[in-house]
Formats: C-alpha cells, sequence, structure tokens
C-alpha cells in the first residue's frame, strides 16, 4: 500500500529521511502496510516546515530501534526529492489526499491528522503528487539541460517519457536511473546555481546546458542517494578527480587535493590552500557532513 509518512522541520526522532524514518509503535502496523511500496514525505509546518508534499521513496524494511523498544526503523531505499514542494492544497483549495478531501470542511484537517503521521495513500493521489513533484524534471523544455534529450536517452527511457502523463507508471519513474539522474542533476545545479563548486566557473550553452555537472559525494553504486545533500556542481575535470577521490573536502569544505597524482596545472584552477569551495546559498543544500566523510575516508587510503 501507498502510504504518506509525516516529518518536521525539527524533529525529536532520528529521522535521516533519505535513509530511515523514525517513528513510535503506535504507527507500526501503518508502516508495516507500507513495507515493499512506495510512500511521499509530506512536511509540516512544525518548526518552519515547508507544509508540503516534499520526496518519494520506497520502505525496503522495518526494524525495531535497538536502543529504544517503543520506537521502529523504516529503512528507505529510492529516495528522489520533488523539484519543488507540493502544497497539500492546490490552488483551488482541493486536498492532495482523499482522508482530506472526504472531509466536510477543510478547517477539521488539522484534527483528522491527529495521530495519522503514518498513513495510507489512494494510488491515484500517489500518482498525481509524484507528477507534480517532478514536473520540472519531466517538462520537455528543460530537456538538453537535464540530458533528457534524444541523443541521450535508452529506448525504454524515451517510450516512458513519451506515454501521456496520465497512462505512465509512476513506479517506471521512481526508479529509471535516466529520469533520476535528470531530477538529481536539476536539483544540484539549481542549489549551485550551474557553478563549478571547485573553480567557480559558471558556463551555460546555447541549449540551456550547463558546463557544471552533478556529482554524488557518496556514490549511487555503493548505496548513496540521490540528494542534494549527497551532491556537489563540478566541472568535468573535477568531477572526474573527485569520482577517483583524487580531491576531496575537508569538514569545514576546503578542498583536500593529492598533489603526486593531480597535475599542477590543474591545482591553479582550484582555490588558495584554506578557502572553502563556493557552496549554495542555502545551507539545507550543502553537503553533509557524513557524506563528506565517507568520500574523504577513500580519497586519505589513496593519499597514504
Amino acid at each position: 500500500m501507498k502510504g504518506v509518512f509525516e516529518i518536521s522541520g525539527v524533529s525529536r526522532y532520528d529521522d535521516l529521511i533519505a535513509e530511515r524514518y523514525h517513528f513510535p509503535r503506535k504507527y507500526l502496523p501503518a508502516a508495516q502496510a507500507c513495507l515493499g511500496d512506495w510512500i511521499v514525505y509530506r512536511e509540516t509546518g512544525s518548526g518552519g516546515g515547508r507544509k508540503a508534499y516534499v520526496a518519494a521513496g520506497r520502505v525496503q524494511s522495518i526494524d525495531p530501534d535497538p536502543a529504544d523498544a517503543s520506537l521502529f526503523y523504516a529503512r528507505i531505499v529510492d529516495f528522489l526529492e520533488f523539484d519543488h514542494p507540493v502544497p497539500y492544497r492546490d490552488q483551488d483549495g482541493r486536498f492532495a489526499e482523499r482522508l482530506l478531501r472526504e472531509l466536510g470542511s477543510a478547517s477539521m484537517a488539522g484534527r483528522a491528522l491527529r495521530g495519522q503521521s503514518v498513513r495510507g495513500l489512494d494510488e491515484v493521489d500517489f500518482a498525481a503528487i509524484v507528477g507534480k513533484g517532478l514536473s520540472r524534471t519531466l517538462d520537455p523544455a528543460r530537456a538538453i539541460r537535464l540530458e533528457l534529450d534524444h541523443r541521450h536517452l535508452d529506448g525504454d527511457t524515451a517510450a516512458l517519457l513519451a506515454m501521456p502523463a496520465q497512462e505512465r507508471r509512476v513506479a517506471q519513474l521512481l526508479v529509471n536511473r535516466k529520469v533520476r539522474s535528470a531530477a538529481f542533476r536539476g536539483h544540484v545545479l539549481d542549489a549551485y546555481d550551474n557553478r563549478c563548486a571547485v573553480t567557480g566557473l559558471r558556463m551555460i550553452n546555447g541549449g540551456g546546458k550547463a558546463e557544471a555537472q552533478a556529482a554524488h559525494i557518496w556514490s549511487v553504486a555503493e548505496g548513496g542517494p540521490d540528494a542534494v545533500q549527497n551532491g556537489i556542481a563540478l566541472s568535468a575535470t573535477a568531477h572526474w578527480l573527485f569520482d577517483r577521490h583524487l580531491i576531496s573536502l575537508d569538514d569545514d569544505c576546503r578542498l583536500l587535493v593529492s598533489h603526486n597524482r593531480v597535475p599542477s596545472e590543474l591545482i591553479q584552477l582550484f582555490p588558495p590552500p584554506g578557502e572553502r569551495i563556493h557552496l549554495p546559498s542555502n545551507r539545507r543544500h550543502h553537503p553533509r557532513p557524513d557524506y563528506v566523510a565517507r568520500h574523504r575516508a577513500r580519497f586519505a587510503g589513496l593519499d597514504a
């Protein structure tokens, strides 16, 4: 069963939504009903939350919190952030969830959702929320920028994108590697204003495609999520060096360079020693320290 997992701007739970959702025992039956299926994250207004659906993911497993028998973890895979927050209600005031649409009055919504932080979601509503959440990624006008144009597509992805929106299987979109890469690329480049975090260069061609690329800090092949905090915008050369752990970051996002392996002419393009790389203006989009630490551990091993 599809579901909704609620999160807030400030939570007392041990959530890391790209990987896990932490919840009390009373929600266990509802969470178990979603096991193996997709959920959307709904961010409440608490703690400065955005009052919107913000991402999707699949519940891979559920296990007890070893430190507290009253709490559980839902382990999340295939996490994907939305291009933009999807409001609870559309411009006509219509709620995205059937549970809320069937209320006698919109003013009853808050009361109806008490004790419902984990709940089921209608398949049609799930598809509609995800469709709105990925509308910029799927916009044909952005295909070149996101490498979803005919030069980059395989046959299966091209056929999927050619289908009318109402006939697409949303689950296919959410697991399609080309679509996921496009969404990740768009989110990271938007966060970094299309600028290479290392060189500071911002170049965009006539088709609207940035020279910078979206690099994963913790690689997807090793379990890293397609989340902005696991991404960094890099030029092609810097991306190549970063993927091979020849450059990395310290805890303050200052560049680390394997000087015995990186040519001196490339080092001249890097920021001066002790200077931070170019980071997004929104701190929410800065690299997560634990993801950076994973990358740096590989760098340190190579540089030893």
